[in-house]
């Protein structure tokens, strides 16, 4: 156990990751004095520093408050950090050298949910999306919850959201083995697909850990996979599980799926019978999936089908996953997260069909260097699907370059003759408006920065 009691100030390091962001104003809320460090300034920092947060951009001590750098106090101060941060930074040395109180997230989400009653959503994709629509349906209803997100909720403008309710939703995050610290009251898992391979090695070893995942599941408790990979999963002793998706035998089976202008329409078989009509009005295929999954989760947490259908059609996404930012007579654009290539076959197989058979030009920024060379002809083969790519250079978040790894390894792979190698600075200005149709940014790193000025750059010139 983490002893709280005689803490007055957490500092988190790596305040601006949208784990991280959601602590620490999990514990502002608390009464903690909270401060913290990051690479650079973010929209996410700023909110955070609006609300009264210390934080610096500079890796050292110099700019966070007297009881954060002072070493007699360090009994008074916790410090939070994540994996992402460089092993030779200058500020988590400090606080290593004086002896502070030091742990990662996952030890402190893990202390969080061994006090509450956890949903936890796993899954190497999908689990922002389950995640957010869960806390929506449990929010709108009578049930309530708390929610730490992976994503901005445009519903709730947060990836923090509390409540009254006994019931915590969380990410369940397979990065670094994050997700054996939960102690789940109900679990989804959305995928296995072969994904940080820097941790695991190869998929069977990560898919042994999110074996391991299901074991922490509370007797009692209630496993819900996705009927796609149910195969690679094993059902705890003492859990009940149940099977989700369009397959015929799934618990949770979703079928009848219509579209009618921006909205969808679909039938759920459940174990209580079957539920027809319900309205969707987000995007694609895959969110009918996701959004079964959340509903499973949600009927057995007490909300009513009343309650699911108003949730369902006011449900308006997460940033950054298939985040439409302009839909004009013309010219559409969506920016997402996508980062692995089952995530970017996924999203441009959604934007096919939401969008038919209209011109589609990518712009993508691979994510870590150990993710390029494990997938470049994964990453090829799904971009291919795009009619033009442009490729950015590898954002390396917290790896440090490999020798001969970057997007040219993806761009020498690729079939397509309609490809780029670009600097992002170059983006903005080399865009041909007059040959745009439907427009992608996707991405894990910093291609965020690039949203507002396209945004903005489209709306001015094609509302004139």
């Amino acid at each position: 156990m983490i002893d709280l009691k005689n803490t007055e100030g957490i500092c988190f390091i790596g305040i601006g990751g949208i784990g991280m962001s959601a602590l620490a104003q999990y514990f502002s809320k608390g009464g903690f004095a909270i401060a913290g460090y990051d690479r650079t300034e973010s929209f996410i920092t700023k909110a955070l520093e609006d609300s009264g947060c210390k934080i610096t951009y500079d890796d050292s001590t110099e700019g966070l408050p007297s009881l954060f750098t002072d070493p007699s106090q360090r009994e008074r101060v916790l410090v939070v950090y994540t994996p992402a941060i460089p092993a030779g930074s200058r500020i988590m040395s400090f606080f290593r050298d004086n002896g502070y109180r030091i742990h990662k997230r996952s030890e402190i989400l893990g202390e969080v949910s061994a006090c509450t009653e956890t949903l936890a959503i796993a899954g190497t994709h999908g689990k922002t999306t389950v995640s957010t629509m869960t806390a929506h349906l449990l929010k709108q209803s009578e049930i309530d919850c708390s929610a730490f997100l992976g994503g901005i909720s445009k519903n709730y403008n947060s990836n923090l959201l509390t409540g009254e309710g006994k019931y915590t939703v969380m990410e369940a995050d397979e990065f670094d083995r994050s997700f054996h610290r939960l102690v789940p009251a109900m679990a989804v898992i959305t995928s296995v697909d072969a994904d940080h391979l820097d941790i695991y090695g190869d998929q069977a070893t990560m898919i042994r850990a999110y074996n391991e995942f299901c074991e922490k599941i509370r007797k009692g408790g209630l496993l819900f996979i996705n009927s796609k990979i149910h195969g690679f999963i094993t059902i705890p002793e003492g859990v009940k599980g149940f099977i989700y998706g369009p397959d015929a035998g799934s618990d949770y089976r979703y079928f009848n799926v219509t579209r009618r202008d921006d909205l969808y329409s679909f039938s759920l078989k459940t174990p209580e019978g079957e539920v027809n009509d319900i309205k969707f009005p987000f995007p694609g295929i895959i969110n009918i999936e996701n959004l079964t999954a959340a509903i499973a989760v949600a009927l057995n947490c007490g909300v009513t089908w009343q309650e699911i259908r108003k949730a369902a059609i006011s449900f308006r996404g997460v940033s950054r996953r298939f985040d439409i930012r302009v839909n004009l007579p013309g010219i559409a654009y969506i920016d997402d997260y996508a980062h692995h290539p089952e995530e970017i076959r996924a999203c441009i197989s959604s934007v096919r069909e939401y969008f038919g058979e209209r011109k589609i030009t990518g712009i993508f920024q691979p994510h870590l260097y150990s993710r390029t060379r494990d997938h470049a002809r994964g990453f090829a083969e799904v971009l291919d699907d795009l009619d033009e790519t442009i490729l950015l250079p590898v954002y390396p978040a917290r790896e440090m370059p490999i020798p001969g790894v970057n997007s040219g390894m993806i761009f020498d792979k690729m079939k397509s003759g309609r490809k780029k190698l670009m600097k992002m600075e170059e983006i903005p200005g080399s865009l041909n408006v007059g040959e745009l149709d439907v427009l992608l940014t996707i991405g894990a790193g910093d291609i965020d920065k690039l949203v507002a000025p396209i945004e903005e750059m489209l709306i001015r010139v094609f509302n004139g």
